[in-house]
């Protein structure tokens, strides 16, 4: 397994996996939620944050993606603060490459880059619906942050907070 930076003329690919991968979702979760979620999947903001987007790649496949944005950017279009930490968002892995450790690498990943780029400590969120990516999480040494937690549309669907301290 390879995981490197995407390429620019994967982008569109990474977007269409991302939205597969969380399909399992469509149904768990209200219409509205599941809207607003697709549309942060296949958004643009991406691009024009400063993030970058990993890929683990295998026999030249790419299997997963994850997305990692530095501090001091705006990782949420609908909210106007900046992030004060960097922050992985958007893990998704190809279902037909499911249970290989690909999810896990991706983040550890992240972790690695935000330890190399001197940051104390890398944080994400995640919905409460999705227990498999808590779960990895915590196995990665994630603790909650209660008081990072939000509800974005008012319909009963938490985004948790997670942070993992780095030793820089």
């Amino acid at each position: 397994m390879l995981i490197r930076k995407a390429h620019d003329n994967e982008y569109d690919m990474i977007k269409k996996q991302r939205l597969a991968s969380y399909a399992a979702y469509k149904h768990a979760i209200p219409e509205g939620h599941w809207n607003v979620l697709k549309g942060t999947l296949s958004s643009e903001n991406v691009k024009d944050s400063g993030a970058e987007i990993y890929v683990s790649e295998i026999n030249g496949d790419i299997a997963g993606s994850v997305v990692l944005f530095p501090s001091k950017t705006k990782a949420y279009e609908w909210d106007s603060q900046t992030l004060e930490y960097p922050e992985i968002r958007m893990l998704a892995v190809d279902a037909s490459f499911r249970g290989n450790g690909i999810g896990k690498a991706l983040v550890q990943h992240c972790i690695k880059q935000a330890n190399e780029d001197g940051s104390t400590f890398v944080g994400l969120h995640t919905a409460n619906f999705m227990e498999n990516a808590m779960r990895l999480y915590e196995n990665l040494g994630f603790r909650r942050i209660p008081a990072l937690d939000f509800e974005p549309l008012d319909d009963g669907i938490v985004v948790k907070a997670f942070r993992l301290d780095l030793n820089s």
